[in-house]
């Protein structure tokens, strides 16, 4: 995908991890003139010739962004409102268009099926900066609000639901990707019918350049695949992408301490992974189908030498698990 006649200069707080990662590449593969900024930490070898501004979001250090103009700012990095209010502050009039990659986690629990960017949302939280899962949604509602006050019509925002792609730190759907390899029984503590959503981050990021192409404000659904898949559907998707055949195996939820990867406890919980990513897909998001995914993830995970997951279970965990099925 390219961008319109004449490079656009695109500033991207973070960009070395996972979600930024991908939009970096999408932004170099359309041409577009990229200066990144963060704390130089993490990445120093990626993306050779790419101009760095090093600063701390933590510690308000912006002083790197004092000069400087930009058709648009991406932002990767911004999980509490003051980060948003000094990066707006910071820059102002000297960035065009500011799109912030929020969360499906700012809606409230319970829209039904099919629910759009219009659902209702959490309480804004600013009373605290500590990130958890009862405030990370919270706090990017605030986030949201605060970019919605300061650029206008100049505000995007895109709400990812669980992210899947090469470079994966979340390890949700890596997890299963991994799991599904070794084949055998497979230890599913949750509904085979379960709903699931997981969008390809490459896909996430030719949104992002796409709705920055366009100019185009409001926010976005960020969720895949394009067809409905549930949990058993999943896995099976993901055995077939290695070759692999699998027997999945329902245990209790209580057997597995909560959040195990992208099981959810509930019918209400489950609305999480029913939303609606019609305008996101009319905006121009493509769609890279599930197994794909699947495929290149475990190429990756197994390039990397299959490093110990934070997440899930542990071979030894999870045949005791089966011994009891």
């Amino acid at each position: 995908m390219g961008l319109p006649s004449g490079a656009m200069r695109i500033l991207i707080l973070g960009g070395t991890s996972f979600v930024g990662r991908a939009i970096v590449d999408a932004a170099r593969e359309a041409g577009a003139d990229l200066t990144l900024f963060g704390r130089g930490r993490t990445g120093s070898e990626l993306f050779p010739g790419v101009p760095r501004r090093i600063g701390d979001r933590d510690t308000g250090d912006y002083a790197a962004l004092r000069e400087g103009v930009w058709d648009a700012v991406v932002d990767v990095s911004g999980y509490v409102p003051r980060h948003v209010r000094q990066a707006c502050d910071v820059l102002g009039e000297r960035a065009g268009r500011y799109l912030f990659i929020s969360s499906n986690a700012v809606y409230q629990p319970g829209s039904g099926p099919g629910s759009d960017e219009d659902a209702p949302r959490l309480p804004a939280e600013r009373d605290t900066e500590q990130i958890g899962a009862d405030t990370y949604g919270p706090l990017k509602v605030a986030c949201e609000d605060d970019l919605l006050a300061r650029f206008g019509q100049r505000a995007t925002i895109v709400r990812p639901g669980v992210v899947a792609g090469p470079y994966d730190n979340q390890e949700l759907f890596t997890y299963w990707v991994r799991r599904a390899a070794r084949g055998g029984r497979v230890a599913l503590p949750g509904r085979p019918e379960q709903p699931v959503q997981v969008v390809d981050s490459r896909d996430l990021a030719r949104l992002v350049l796409r709705l920055l192409a366009d100019d185009r404000p409001g926010a976005f659904n960020a969720v895949g695949p394009a067809e409905p898949v549930t949990m058993a559907g999943l896995i099976e998707t993901c055995a077939a992408a290695a070759g692999t055949r699998v027997e999945i195996v329902p245990v209790p939820a209580e057997s597995v301490p909560p959040g195990f990867p992208l099981v959810r406890p509930d019918p209400v919980w489950e609305l999480t992974f029913q939303r609606s990513a019609a305008r996101a897909r009319a905006a121009g998001m493509p769609a890279t189908p599930l197994s794909v995914t699947a495929a290149d993830v475990l190429a990756w995970d197994r390039e990397r030498g299959l490093p110990p997951l934070e997440v899930g279970l542990s071979p030894e965990e999870e045949d005791r698990l089966l011994a009891g099925a």
